[in-house]
């Protein structure tokens, strides 16, 4: 039987040859193990665990290192490099790395994962037979992931884009030490911006759902963030000259998105509790820093 790659076998060694390395007995045909592939000290007759791969002259070779996942086994692997026509780079685990290709990632390039994300990809063959990942799906990711606890509601944690949509980004929320996670998605609303594939966020859970699964959010709960939101917005306004800002309820959503960073609705509920609070007014479009009683006097004494 021919060796397969992708696979870890345990074959004798028949022979040393030098400068190159052992040979193993792998039935059909014999691999070579060179000494760059050790990790202990080994001799003719001994039986060595090995992984088969394809080495860079697309002969069958082996490795006494061991891969983060073997074929047909999924894992989470940080991306190495990127390449612009062939796809990402991941890292293995043995010093050489596993092509993602170009059509496994989304055709926007703004979701295309970069150097240092994490995706969780399946390895499989192509048709020469050669190493290769592909995207990991809801049947991958389902089978290693867990329903959430109820104790969840309203935490934060770490979670990895494995889907990026417009209208929504599934995840994988970190699940720690119990194991890979709880699958959950993000809303468009729910998010500060589009996130691309493989990117890690810090997320809510604001909602967990019947199946186990979660709806996440980004932002505060609405009186967490709407106070946030309203302290952020007061110091603005200490730092304008007159106190003025030339935004209200009439800003058009996206100078509120790009000026401070938050949705038209959460702007309009941080001013809402400043105007309840008697500490900002609006006229004309514009919102101020509401005067105190003593500077109101001075006013109308100088009046």
């Amino acid at each position: 039987m021919s060796p397969v790659a992708g696979t870890i076998e345990t074959y004798e060694v028949l022979r040393e040859v030098s400068p190159y390395g052992y040979f193993l007995d792998a039935g059909d045909q014999d691999v070579l193990l060179h000494y760059t592939e050790l990790t202990h000290e080994i001799k003719p007759g001994d039986d060595v665990e090995v992984f088969i791969f394809y080495d860079t002259e697309d002969r069958l070779a082996a490795t006494m290192k061991k891969p983060y996942l073997t074929l047909g086994e999924m894992a989470k692997l940080v991306v190495a490099d990127v390449h612009p026509r062939l796809g990402c780079f991941l890292e293995m685990g043995l010093g050489r790395q596993l092509l993602l290709p170009i059509r496994e990632l989304p055709e926007l390039k703004e979701l295309r994962p970069q150097v240092g994300d994490s995706v969780f990809v399946v390895m499989e063959h192509d048709k020469q037979g050669r190493l290769r990942a592909k995207l990991a799906g809801e049947q991958e990711l389902s089978r290693h992931a867990f329903s959430a606890p109820v104790s969840w509601l309203n935490q934060w944690f770490k979670a990895t884009v494995y889907r990026p949509l417009q209208m929504g980004t599934f995840v994988i929320v970190d699940g720690g030490v119990v194991g890979l996670g709880v699958i959950g998605m993000i809303h468009s609303s729910e998010r500060l911006n589009l996130l691309r594939l493989g990117e890690e966020v810090e997320v809510r859970v604001s909602h967990i759902r019947e199946d186990g699964r979660v709806n996440l959010s980004m932002a505060q709960r609405k009186e967490v963030g709407r106070d946030m939101d309203s302290e952020r917005i007061l110091t603005f306004l200490k730092e304008r000259p007159a106190g003025g800002m030339p935004y209200s309820d009439a800003t058009p959503p996206d100078i509120i998105k790009q000026r401070f960073g938050i949705s038209k609705s959460a702007f309009k509920r941080a001013l809402g509790k400043l105007m309840k609070e008697g500490l900002v007014t609006q006229k004309e479009n514009w919102t101020y820093l509401a005067k105190s009683d003593s500077e109101k006097q001075e006013n109308s004494t100088e009046s």
